[in-house]
């Protein structure tokens, strides 16, 4: 794929980006936040082409993934907010809508609370809000983990990038840290998100159905949609969809509707 690239400053940090296809009139651009342990293309490789036809993207990397080297600090959804809020700065893009997958799901959510002025439409994929969201033994699952267990996809993606297992390593700590200290928000303050919001989460996803009925009864207005596959194979996630895009193909119009929705 052809596309810019580049870094935007925030702080110390050094935020990586790209922007696929180019300012489409009437149509706001659209911000990719990927997950955990990822990088632009193992989540998005497979749905860039399929949106750019319509809409301009702008795809990031998140502290210590991919192209983005660690700083001294832990690993955020509001640090990583305020890194997506500097891109859009940088590219002078006053309004944006946002799709996060997963634990990108948490940085959108939080740019949406933190940074209303800039988020438009908000899709929320595969994320959850409150650690009860998840299915039952993530949590021990997690705690016990190491970098050898991150599905091979991700590990030969970074590794591809970053030479330097030590990469690989702190990426692993960053991730797993970022989720087991999560506190979740209240249904207070996602009752304060402004953006026009669908809640996407697959059927045998590891978020449970009945956390996105939740999400969606605290954020005004919102919609939840359920679709059957897993954990991203509906975005053509590479490590969910293992190269089978169907259910990416038919989920994709009904993202694209919620986002072309007056």
């Amino acid at each position: 794929m052809d596309f810019e690239h580049g870094y935007a400053h925030n702080g110390s940090l050094r935020m990586y980006y790209e922007v696929h296809g180019q300012p489409r009139p009437g149509r706001t651009p659209l911000v990719l936040i990927h997950g955990g342990g990822s990088t632009i293309e193992s989540n998005f490789r497979e749905l860039i082409p399929l949106l750019i036809g319509t809409r301009q993207v702008i795809a990031v990397e998140e502290e210590g993934h991919g192209r983005r080297a660690p700083i001294d600090r832990p690993l955020t959804a509001e640090d990583s907010a305020a890194d997506v809020a500097a891109v859009l700065r940088q590219l002078d893009v006053p309004l944006a809508d946002v799709l996060g997958f997963s634990a990108g799901g948490h940085t959108a959510l939080a740019l949406a609370m933190e940074h209303p002025a800039v988020v438009r439409k908000l899709i929320i994929a595969s994320s959850m809000a409150a650690r009860d969201g998840m299915v039952e033994g993530f949590w021990d699952g997690l705690q016990n983990a190491t970098s050898a267990d991150m599905p091979e996809v991700y590990r030969e993606a970074d590794l591809k990038l970053n030479p330097d297992q030590q990469h690989l390593e702190r990426l692993f700590v960053l991730d797993s840290q970022r989720m087991l200290t999560f506190p979740g928000w209240t249904d207070e303050q996602l009752g304060s998100i402004t953006a026009s919001t669908l809640v996407v989460l697959a059927d045998r996803d590891v978020i449970k159905p009945e956390h996105g009925v939740q999400m969606v009864r605290a954020i005004p207005g919102s919609r939840l949609m359920i679709v059957p596959g897993n954990h991203g194979d509906y975005l053509g996630e590479q490590a969910a969809s293992d190269g089978d895009l169907r259910t990416m193909r038919a989920t994709l119009p009904f993202l694209l509707r919620h986002l072309d929705e007056a």
